[in-house]
């Protein structure tokens, strides 16, 4: 047993979900619904960090039972009465999204440059009628704007400044507007005067260095801790894996396994991918349930 461990009497753990598309959160939320099904409940973490797609999963977990949100999930798709949706981010647009976020990137310096000048772009994409529908999107996804008495950190950067944020209930703004901001994508939210851009841009789409302190930390990151960004910059997943290890937490993550790439196809922002997304995560939690269930258990 580790030194932190030791330390405390009742080990804190805190729970991480990365971000990655509307398939991300499916498979986040297939992982999390056949762990509890194996008889492993991660949603008791004293700390769950939410970055874009893993805030809203954070947000999911705290208000509805994993049985009944991995229901709901692998549930074919009801078509409505003709008329206007919204139309998920089409690989086109992606890629164009991507390209200019790899120019910003390679223009940077380093990692607060980088913040800096991916929140002036993208602040110049902020429109009102843009955020104020993409706050109903997002209130639709879970069921209350108030957070929950467990502690959850959700992950933004401010578009002016460039400084990171990590909202929580202390904040003074409701869960909705939190987690719009953090998968806010490709522009910037508005939250009264200030505008904020996705969590993902303040280190990687995973954030796990906020649970900093914490005995055992979980990640799970449906982007396999992936990143864009120079490993010079420190922003890595892996860097922050080994920075709160070298700090005495004990670490695991779970990456999506061969099935689950597969599930995802090449459009991690189509719902459609959903369903098998879930299914996929759901099944890999069967085969890492008995090594996570040791890790996280308190003997």
């Amino acid at each position: 047993m580790n030194s932190a461990t030791s330390a405390h009497p009742d080990p804190r753990r805190a729970l991480v979900l990365g971000g990655g598309g509307s398939a991300g959160n499916a498979w986040l939320i297939g992982v999390i619904a056949g762990l509890s099904e194996a008889g492993l409940d991660v949603t008791d973490a004293d700390l769950i960090v939410g970055t874009s797609a893993g805030s809203t999963a954070a947000a999911q977990v705290t208000s509805t039972a994993p049985a009944e949100l991995f229901a709901a999930t692998i549930a074919p798709v009801i078509q409505g009465p003709a008329g206007p949706r919204p139309r998920p981010a089409g690989p086109s647009l992606q890629s164009r999204h991507l390209d200019r976020m790899k120019a910003i990137i390679a223009a940077a310096s380093d990692a607060d440059d980088w913040r800096r000048k991916m929140g002036r772009e993208l602040e110049t994409d902020a429109a009102a009628a843009t955020s104020a529908q993409w706050r109903a999107t997002v209130a639709a996804r879970f069921p209350t704007a108030l957070w929950p008495r467990q502690r959850i950190v959700v992950t933004a950067v401010d578009a002016h400044s460039g400084q990171p944020v990590a909202f929580d209930r202390d904040s003074g703004i409701d869960l909705v507007d939190a987690v719009a901001a953090s998968c806010a994508g490709g522009f910037a939210y508005g939250i009264g005067d200030a505008r904020y851009i996705d969590g993902g841009y303040r280190s990687n789409a995973d954030n796990a260095d906020l649970a900093a302190g914490h005995d055992r930390v979980l990640v799970l990151s449906p982007l396999g801790g992936r990143s864009f960004t120079p490993v010079e910059w420190g922003t890595h997943l892996a860097t922050q894996v080994d920075l709160l290890r070298a700090q005495g937490s004990s670490v695991e993550t779970v990456f999506p396994d061969a099935a689950s790439l597969t599930a995802f196809g090449d459009n991690m922002m189509n719902p459609l991918t959903r369903p098998s997304a879930a299914r996929a995560g759901y099944e890999q939690a069967r085969t890492v349930a008995d090594r996570l269930s040791e890790f996280w258990r308190v003997s």
